[in-house]
């Protein structure tokens, strides 16, 4: 009888964490929002300012938004399967645009505000949809 009582006990556990990790599990969508609006403000930072100013506005506002994100995201109890790949590509993908925009924003479109509001909107583009999509897939 005692086995049985152990089993019930160990299957209860089971069942709490199974509802813990899905009532916790939208940070990742969150992060990604996040991080998504971030990227309003520091790619027209990158695209448009320039000299020592920028550089440490740029800096900034970029250390503390991924300090923030880091902090937020180790914080986190719970973590989906496959996780890592899916961080990878939204962060790869991320990193591809954002590398093209500030590259053709200081050698192609110097100094122009309507490359600058594309650019930003075209780098939050992977997270908000990573986000969207974090956001609908099933508990």
């Amino acid at each position: 009888m005692q086995r049985f009582a152990d089993a019930e006990v160990a299957l209860g556990r089971a069942a709490d964490v199974e509802r813990a990790a899905q009532a916790r599990s939208g940070w990742y969508a969150r992060y990604l929002w996040v991080f998504a609006a971030g990227q309003l403000i520091l790619v027209p930072i990158a695209v448009l300012w320039h000299g020592f100013a920028s550089a440490m506005a740029f800096g900034l506002a970029n250390t503390f938004l991924v300090t923030g994100l880091s902090v937020y995201a180790a914080r986190q109890r719970v973590v989906r399967r496959g996780f890592g790949v899916k961080h990878g590509v939204m962060v790869g993908s991320w990193g591809t645009v954002f590398a093209l925009a500030v590259t053709l924003g200081n050698t192609v479109f110097v100094n122009n505000p309507a490359f600058a509001a594309v650019a930003a909107l075209g780098c939050a583009l992977p997270l908000a949809t990573g986000a969207r999509l974090e956001m609908r897939r099933p508990s």
